[in-house]
């Protein structure tokens, strides 16, 4: 089998695993959330309606994004860091920041709410690619600027504070600098001091300590700091090995903070049970598998990099909120991608699915053929 039957071929599987993960997520959504929707917005199918809508217009601007060349996308990532960078500033001003939990990370659109932190994930994501990919050939000048402009905007994700999506970015720059031609020497450097700093950055502010503490032992403090994670277990504990049945989880009833967001993970395990925790991480598994073998089907060598370094910041983030929802790992405030309501995140994702079929088309252009989606 050639190259681009191969790159067909694992383009519709992902493509269909993509959809189905999106199709559940918006079942999760509503089944997680419609007693506190109805609670508190008088109507059961608030966050349900909602996410349908960020699902269609981040299909839509998907499909925009598809119908591009991925190299536009690569180009401009420095201007559109500098957008992002811009937006996290707009979450500091008062009337236009929403600030939820101590933290500045949204702003107030009037009819909902943006989060800029979910854009930054795929703009340093891209503009890292490119700056690690061209060190060598970058002046002393430039390399300065693209430090600087990767580094405003990992700074204002903590101030805002949201050490979440910085490590998430942390971890997607060190991935395209793994996968880049970047000096291996000044990898490894890069590696150790950001290991480091990573590490006082955790320890620098309490509330982080609490929670790491309150992950070691959650039964110290099972009405605090301990809560939302023993009320994750009982969810995991009541659904058993066939779970209760879609819609009929419990904990979900005012127990289980977050239950349609970061904790939505728990209700899936409580409705679907032991056998439908193991099928969604099956799902997930397929989508970073066969994501990658997509990527490596492509003859262009950047394409090939940024298919992989997309997927690999989502199957990171995905496998970080199951291992935080099973309490293996410390809180982070991160949601599951695709699944978690949100639409920032959901239209983010969306989005560098977008990427990664225009990627995909670039390779049947290439071989003089139509773009994915243009086939007949």
């Amino acid at each position: 089998m050639n190259s681009i039957e191969n790159t067909d071929r694992f383009g519709k599987l992902f493509l269909i695993i993509t959809s189905i993960i999106v199709g559940v997520g918006i079942v999760m959504v509503y089944s997680s959330s419609y007693m506190f929707s109805k609670e508190v917005y008088g109507t059961s199918l608030h966050f349900f309606s909602r996410q349908i809508l960020f699902a269609l217009i981040g299909v839509g601007m998907a499909y925009v994004v598809a119908k591009t060349k991925y190299q536009f996308w690569i180009k401009f990532s420095f201007h559109l860091n500098l957008v992002v960078a811009f937006l996290l500033v707009l979450t500091f001003i008062p009337g236009l920041g929403v600030v939820a939990k101590g933290a500045n990370r949204w702003i107030n659109l009037g009819f909902g709410s943006l989060q800029p932190g979910e854009l930054a994930k795929y703009t340093i994501l891209m503009m890292s690619l490119f700056f690690f990919e061209n060190y060598e050939k970058l002046n002393l000048k430039n390399r300065l600027k693209y430090a600087a402009n990767i580094g405003l905007v990992l700074l204002l994700l903590l101030l805002q504070p949201d050490f979440g999506t910085f490590f998430i970015c942390a971890l997607g720059m060190g991935f395209t600098c793994f996968i880049s031609n970047f000096n291996r020497k000044y990898f490894y450097i890069m590696g150790v001091v950001g290991t480091i700093l990573s590490s006082l950055i955790l320890v620098a502010q309490p509330y982080r300590v609490k929670r790491l503490m309150s992950f070691l032992d959650p039964w110290a403090n099972p009405r605090g700091s301990g809560f939302q994670v023993i009320q994750s277990w009982i969810g995991f504990a009541n659904g058993g090995f066939f779970g209760k049945g879609i819609g009929n989880s419990l904990e979900k009833l005012f127990f289980l903070p977050e239950a349609h967001n970061d904790f939505i993970f728990s209700v899936i395990g409580e409705e679907f049970g032991f056998l439908g925790v193991i099928a969604f991480v099956v799902l997930f598994m397929a989508f970073t598998h066969i994501g990658f073998k997509l990527a490596l089907s492509l003859n262009d060598d950047i394409a090939k990099k940024m298919v992989m370094s997309i997927i690999f910041i989502i199957g990171v983030q995905a496998c970080l909120n199951m291992g935080v929802v099973l309490g293996l790992l410390p809180t982070k405030g991160l949601n599951l991608p695709f699944v978690s309501y949100g639409g920032s995140s959901l239209m983010s994702n969306l989005i560098a699915i977008g990427v990664i079929f225009s990627c995909v088309s670039r390779q049947r252009t290439m071989s003089g053929q139509k773009p994915f989606f243009s086939q007949q």
